[in-house]
C-alpha cells in the first residue's frame, strides 16, 4: 500500500496564518480529520488534492512529490467536496458517465464501473432520475460514486454527512466502511460520531495545528482520569456551564447531573468514563481543560 505523507504543511492568507508546519502520514484505512469550523480542515485538503499550494512544506505520495506526478496523481485521488456541484437536469446515468469521461475511463470500461457503482450505493433504481430530484443522502451517496469511479487509492470526503438526518448518516458510514480496506479514505469533519466507530486513526486539527493523532481507543484512554459525573443544585447550572467543560446535561429530581472534562471540579465529583465526544473537547475548546 503506497502512503500519503504531510511534511511540514504551512499556509498563511496574507497575515493570517491557516495551517502551521503540520506532518503526518496515512496508511491503509480510514482516518478522521476533526475539528471545529474554521480550524483549516477544508484549507488542509485542497493542499492534499493539489487544488491549492502550500506557502511551505511538501506533500509525498509513495515517497514523491504531488507536483511532479501530475496527472498520475490525480489517477489516485478521488474526493468529495463539502459542497459538490451536480449537474441537476442531467440523470444520475448521465452524470456518472460524464464523470468517467473526465477520468479517462474507456467506454466499455466505464459502462461496467457505473452499473457496479449505482448497484454499491443503492441508486439502481434511481439512476434515470434526475440529480436535481434527488435527497441530500441520495446526492452524497452518487457523489461516493463519482469519487470512486476510477478506483482510487486515495478517498477524501469533506464534510460528507452534514445536512442528512441520522438515518442517511448511518447508511453512508456504512457505506464508506465497506470502501476502506484497500484504499486511504481521510474522512474531514467536525461531527465526532461520524468516526468514532470506524476510523483507524483520529487526527485532531484546532487553529491550524495537529493536536493530536492516535487511534481512538488510545486517544479515550489518554483522557481517562479527566471525565467527572458532579451533582449540582438546578439553581447552579448557568455558573456550572461557564466555569466547566460540559459535555452532557440530564435532570435529575435534586437538580443537573452534569458530566465534564478536565480536573476534578468538586471534592464529591465521581470518575466517568470518557467517549471521544470528551476527547474532542479535551484538546479542542476555548477554555483551558488542561
Amino acid at each position: 500500500m503506497k502512503e500519503l505523507e504531510l511534511k511540514s504543511i504551512s499556509k498563511s492568507y496574507g497575515k493570517k496564518q491557516v495551517l502551521n508546519n503540520l506532518s503526518c502520514k496515512f496508511g491503509k484505512g480510514i482516518y478522521g480529520l476533526l475539528g471545529p469550523n474554521g480550524a483549516g480542515k477544508t484549507t488542509l485538503i485542497s493542499i492534499i488534492v493539489n487544488i491549492l499550494k502550500a506557502n511551505s512544506g511538501e506533500v509525498l505520495f509513495d515517497g514523491e512529490k504531488i507536483e511532479k506526478m501530475g496527472k498520475e496523481y490525480f489517477r489516485n485521488i478521488g474526493y468529495l467536496p463539502q459542497y459538490p456541484r451536480f449537474y441537476s437536469n442531467y440523470t444520475a446515468q448521465e452524470f456518472l458517465e460524464y464523470i468517467a469521461v473526465i477520468k479517462g475511463l474507456k467506454r466499455d470500461v466505464a459502462k461496467k464501473r457505473i452499473d457496479e457503482l449505482f448497484e454499491f450505493v443503492n441508486l439502481q433504481n434511481d439512476r434515470k432520475k434526475k440529480v436535481g430530484a434527488y435527497s441530500g443522502g441520495m446526492r452524497q451517496r452518487l457523489g461516493v460514486a463519482q469519487a470512486i469511479i476510477n478506483n482510487p487509492q486515495i478517498l477524501i470526503l469533506d464534510e460528507p454527512t452534514a445536512g442528512l438526518d441520522p438515518k442517511e448518516r448511518i447508511r453512508f458510514r456504512n457505506l464508506i466502511s465497506s470502501i476502506s480496506q484497500d484504499k486511504t479514505v481521510i474522512l474531514a469533519t467536525h461531527i465526532v460520531s461520524d468516526v468514532e466507530y470506524m476510523a483507524k486513526e483520529v487526527v485532531m486539527l484546532d487553529k491550524g495545528r495537529f493536536v493530536c493523532n492516535d487511534t481512538p481507543a488510545n486517544l479515550i484512554n489518554s483522557i481517562g482520569d479527566k471525565v467527572w459525573n458532579i451533582n449540582v443544585p438546578e439553581n447552579t447550572i448557568d455558573e456550572c456551564m461557564e466555569k466547566y467543560i460540559v459535555s452532557n446535561v440530564q435532570h435529575t429530581d435534586n437538580g443537573f447531573l452534569i458530566k465534564t472534562v478536565g480536573d476534578k471540579p468538586s471534592a464529591d465529583a465521581t470518575q466517568a468514563s470518557a467517549t471521544l465526544e470528551e476527547v474532542y473537547l479535551y484538546y479542542i475548546s476555548e477554555g483551558d481543560a488542561k
